[in-house]
């Protein structure tokens, strides 16, 4: 699936940690009528199966891995949106790159180089987000 066009805006938007089937069908359809009034824009649903970086240790982390990359799949398949996710180790570059059509590094791991290797060998697109 081809993401970037330089003659388009590229939005990439979702819900911060994936919850439920009913959240991202909720999200999904009000980014498909956003796509439809502004038909310039390349979206890419975003949605993280696992938030790490809690700040409370009781925090909610998300959905977990197979669950989140089923929900990622259904959007792709339903709603016809590039699907983007966060990966924290090198075991999840894998199964993440099956599902998904960009790898996203967050930040607190954006120098772990054995990670950012794994992640640009999968062929699939990496966005790195910076650290401070």
């Amino acid at each position: 699936m081809k993401i970037f066009n330089p003659r388009r805006l590229l939005l990439i938007a979702g819900p911060c940690s994936l919850e439920s089937e009913g959240v991202c069908r909720a999200v999904a359809k009000r980014l498909a009528a956003l796509g439809r009034r502004h038909g310039e824009l390349t979206i890419v649903f975003k949605g993280s199966f696992d938030k790490a970086n809690r700040t409370s240790i009781a925090g909610p982390r998300g959905t977990g891995l197979r669950e989140g990359l089923a929900l990622l799949a259904l959007v792709r398949k339903e709603y016809g949106f590039p699907v983007l996710t966060d990966v924290h180790e090198i075991a999840q570059v894998g199964p993440v790159s099956q599902v998904c059509d960009v790898l996203q590094i967050p930040a607190f791991l954006c120098r772990q180089t054995d990670l950012l290797l794994a992640a640009a060998a999968a062929g699939r697109a990496v966005n790195v987000k910076k650290g401070q």
